[in-house]
């Protein structure tokens, strides 16, 4: 990356630095998150055909893989807080100009604008974060927390927003916060470039080798596996509580209670990790609650319904241990975002078949047994993965 990124963090106040890290953590979900509340009246008001709104639906897993394995790139010619600074102002320009085009192909268009920038930031922040020396722990705490905050805020507040003003109103709403995260980034990189004299960028290796490094491949599997779950669980978990009898609002708030116990794991996963003990037991706590919680909604979905929602969102705790464990498990900022940018895109392009695998598992046996043996089934090899992603290694010794 250009220039001494460590040295004009330094320079920067800490304050700054973590209000920085917070805006840009709220803001790389609800661009997605918030579709999904408003895609019939979203369907309706652009005479979107079903073939688009599926593609639609899909598209951030897409966007996060394509332009997350981009990222590296551009951190590389414009640094790491100018690479996030473009990212913002991509998902900026997209989610306040998507609202209100007339035509579905343009919104699919500008939603995969503010998707792939949304997928620059998912990868060149933790590298950044990486050259923040003293307060890394904080301020992955306040990231990987952020992340699910964000996400939950789109799909929680986007309804009724859309119920007071229109659903373009509450899709456009969200591109203010990009455009205020934009900000502050165009700050911290127009000051880092004057405090800090450029350089030639640095000869680190090439991203093709992490995929030498077992611990970058364990950690693509815990990641693909977790994002897959994270996004059956949104697509799909307050179907099965419906179909077992529980009303609509009802089955919402089990989703709501999930992501809210979820936001628990971003807050306490870098200083457990920072600590550096207990890491395997905890991955095998955590995979015996994954199969848990889908045992549970298989045997008796009803009868505890927020059983099973706590237990899947604690065994959710393995998102914010991998985005921590990008930092923790690298010793140079380059190498970080070299893992960030296997790591992530990877993972989000594999985790993307597991809704539609699900639906169509569901459509061909016409009910949730399968599907949830499955799903209890993948305990396995999440756990497994976890296991070797934990253990104590250093990504660029490996590599």
């Amino acid at each position: 990356m250009r220039g001494s990124a460590a040295e004009a963090a330094r320079t920067i106040a800490p304050l700054i630095l973590v209000a920085a890290a917070l805006l840009v953590s709220l803001n790389l979900r609800p661009g997605a998150s918030s579709v999904g509340p408003v895609l019939d009246e979203l369907r309706t008001g652009l005479s979107m055909p079903g073939g688009l709104a599926g593609a639609l639906t899909g598209l951030p897993g897409l966007c996060f893989g394509v332009g997350g394995a981009l990222a590296v790139r551009l951190g590389r010619r414009a640094g790491l807080s100018g690479g996030i600074t473009i990212g913002l102002l991509l998902a900026t320009a997209g989610l306040l100009a998507r609202p209100f085009v007339a035509g579905p192909s343009a919104f699919l268009a500008l939603s995969a604008v503010a998707l792939l920038g949304m997928a620059v930031g998912n990868i060149l922040v933790p590298a950044w974060i990486k050259t923040c020396r003293g307060i890394e722990v904080r301020l992955m705490t306040i990231y990987g927390s952020g992340l699910i905050v964000g996400g939950s805020l789109g799909s929680l507040l986007t309804a009724p927003i859309a119920a007071a003003s229109g659903w373009r109103w509450s899709l456009g709403l969200w591109g203010l916060g990009a455009a205020a995260a934009a900000a502050l980034w165009w700050w911290i990189a127009r000051t880092e470039r004057r405090r800090t004299p450029a350089s030639p960028p640095s000869q680190a290796a090439p991203s093709g080798r992490i995929a030498r490094s077992p611990t970058a491949i364990a950690m693509t599997a815990l990641f693909a596996l977790q994002s897959m779950h994270a996004y059956i669980q949104m697509g799909w978990l307050p179907q099965i509580y419906r179909d077992a009898g529980l009303s609509a609002s009802l089955a919402g708030a089990m989703q709501a209670l999930l992501a809210a116990v979820t936001i628990v794991g971003g807050l306490t996963m870098p200083t457990v990790i920072a600590c550096g003990r207990g890491l395997a037991p905890m991955m095998l706590g955590l995979g015996a609650l994954l199969a848990t919680g889908y045992g549970g909604l298989l045997l008796a979905p009803a009868a505890l319904p927020w059983l099973w929602a706590v237990l899947l969102g604690i065994s959710g705790f393995a998102f914010p241990l991998v985005i921590a464990l990008i930092t923790a498990r690298t010793r140079s900022h380059e190498v970080t975002a070299q893992l960030s940018g296997f790591v992530q895109p990877v993972g989000y392009l594999l985790a993307a078949l597991g809704p539609v695998l699900v639906g169509v598992i569901h459509a061909a046996t016409g009910g949730w047994e399968v599907v949830l043996w499955i799903l209890v089934a993948t305990a396995v090899p999440f756990t497994l993965a976890g296991l070797r992603a934990v253990r104590p290694a250093v990504v660029d010794d490996e590599i």
